[in-house]
């Protein structure tokens, strides 16, 4: 069924739901009927958008060679839930175009996406080292009003802290290391040292003062002991 047919049928449905709307006397069926047309007038708004743009492709023949540059999706979240990982791309209008022209292949550690002929343009991106092995076969794309959500099936249940694994070994880095029988004293300044180093003005004045504090009562406690 091309482009014309689907506008036809979503039309057909939109005046036959009015005709019920109109005989229905139950206010519960009512509300179901409007909100079934709403779905349906978004659906064709969506369809009239594609059928504009093929139109004006199949008018001009070079408008494909146009969106020949590549820009790369560096903007991205994510989230997860106990079977998959989800990253949400936002794109505006990539609910406009066709969904052939939203291409993601998956492998078990990476993923790539490319957006053809978006706004002029087609959008790229790859994620490589993925945390943790997914299964390729049962992950996929959700394509959203202004957003193209990418499911990854986990192969295990296993809660991740990062999407990748130089993100991990980055976050491994930052964090203080502490050796097998190292005086827990020397952990604790090694952590002092981070915070203050990354502080505001604010936090470092904090630190500096708690620092003299602590210092003028070890000097008093020894006072104290020569007496």
């Amino acid at each position: 069924m091309d482009i014309t047919e689907q506008i036809a049928q979503l039309e057909a449905d939109f005046v036959e739901l009015g005709s019920l709307l109109e005989k229905s006397e139950r206010k519960r069926v009512q509300e179901v009927l409007k909100r079934e047309q709403k779905t349906v007038e978004k659906e064709l708004a969506v369809k009239r958008q594609q059928k504009e743009k093929q139109a004006r492709r199949e008018a001009d023949p070079s408008a494909a060679s146009k969106a020949a540059y590549t820009v790369k999706i560096n903007n991205y979240a994510w989230d997860q839930s106990e079977k998959f990982i989800k990253i949400y791309l936002t794109l505006k209008d990539v609910h406009t175009i066709a969904s052939e022209n939203v291409e993601v292949n998956f492998t078990e550690r990476s993923f790539s996406v490319l957006v053809k002929d978006l706004d002029g343009k087609n959008h790229q991106m790859t994620i490589l080292n993925l945390l943790y092995p997914i299964n390729e076969k049962e992950s996929y794309k959700k394509i959203k009003t202004d957003m193209v959500l990418i499911m990854c099936k986990k192969q295990t249940t296993k809660k991740w802290d990062c999407l990748t694994t130089v993100e991990k070994q980055l976050k491994d880095k930052d964090k203080p290391s502490v050796e097998e029988n190292a005086d827990p004293s020397d952990g604790l300044m090694t952590m002092l040292k981070k915070i203050y180093s990354d502080g505001d003005d604010e936090m470092k004045r904090t630190i500096n003062k708690a620092w003299s504090e602590s210092q003028e009562k070890k000097i008093r406690g020894e006072d104290m002991m020569d007496l």
